[in-house]
């Protein structure tokens, strides 16, 4: 099991920041890969960011790239999500999802373990 829990979604002004967490417990010793989605109403999933557990191939979808940045601390399988320079456009519900195995980072379907999202909204 790969029990993923995410949090620090609220209210930010555009060109504001937010950081938000994700914590996966379960039988975490072993090699995963997490990657933080988002969706908004009408609109498919969209994958955010992503790496492995152990650090390695970190990916950015196009539409954050640069602003977005994802970090990790291994011995606590504790992943954040910085975001910066935010626009109305990122407001979304957003996911952490885990898999043990990935072979499209960023497409829903590799993931078998998801939190229970949390929001983010960018308005004035």
């Amino acid at each position: 099991q790969l029990l993923p829990v995410e949090s620090g979604g609220g209210s930010v002004q555009p060109g504001g920041s937010l950081r938000l967490t994700c914590v996966v417990s379960g039988y975490t010793t072993s090699f995963y890969c997490l990657t933080w989605f988002r969706q908004v109403p009408g609109k498919e999933r969209e994958g955010v960011a992503s790496c492995y557990s152990n650090g390695d191939a970190t990916v950015y979808a196009d539409s954050v790239k640069g602003r977005f940045t994802l970090s990790q601390d291994m011995d606590k399988n504790t992943y954040w999500l910085q975001m910066s320079s935010l626009t109305p456009e990122d407001t979304a519900m957003y996911y952490c999802a885990t898999a043990r195995f990935c072979r499209s980072p960023l497409t829903p379907q590799e993931f078998s373990y998801w939190g229970q999202g949390t929001q983010v909204t960018v308005s004035s």
